[in-house]
């Protein structure tokens, strides 16, 4: 029997479908706590939400190991789904496989940019680790732009400067 038949004749697995799909909704809804603009799923943290018997079980990667955001974020993952009524719920963190900034969905780059953020240019996963990445202002566009510093105002940010309007601003680490 089909998924689609299978919920036609069983209330049940509607009930926790639906269930599972207000789940992430909700965990998708959660915003970073060094970002609030972004939520975790336009960060691509959010790895999945899936049912493992009568729990629903989250999995998140932060977005480097040891990441002092990650135990927040765990934490507010949890309230949400406590606050929505979903309470058997657990949170797993998983590293592997690791983040990186190609994770970053449009919507989220596009957040990023309006907020004064640079997202990292795509294809970190292509070897470019270490090399000086081509970054464009997020307040006028320029790509005249220079690193002044490897870190920023969170440990996966560095901090650059525009050259047209000199405006200092973050960019996320290539990772």
């Amino acid at each position: 029997m089909s998924a689609l038949r299978e919920s036609e004749h069983n209330p049940e697995h509607t009930d926790r479908d639906e269930i599972l799909a207000r789940a992430y909704a909700v965990v998708a809804a959660v915003p970073d706590p060094e970002i609030p603009i972004v939520t975790l799923a336009d960060l691509g943290i959010l790895r999945s939400v899936q049912r493992n018997g009568s729990i629903i079980e989250v999995t998140l990667t932060p977005t480097y190991t040891g990441c002092p955001a990650t135990l927040p974020i765990r934490r507010d993952v949890e309230a949400a789904l406590s606050a929505a009524g979903i309470r058997d719920a657990r949170v797993r963190v998983v590293l592997s496989p690791p983040w990186t900034t190609d994770d970053i969905t449009d919507e989220g780059r596009r957040k990023l940019r309006d907020y004064g953020i640079a997202p990292p240019p795509r294809s970190s996963r292509s070897g470019a680790l270490f090399e000086t990445p081509v970054v464009s202002c997020p307040r006028c566009g320029s790509f005249a732009t220079n690193r002044i510093s490897e870190f920023g105002s969170t440990p996966c940010k560095a901090l650059w400067q525009c050259e047209t309007c000199r405006e200092p601003f973050d960019v996320f680490k290539c990772l």
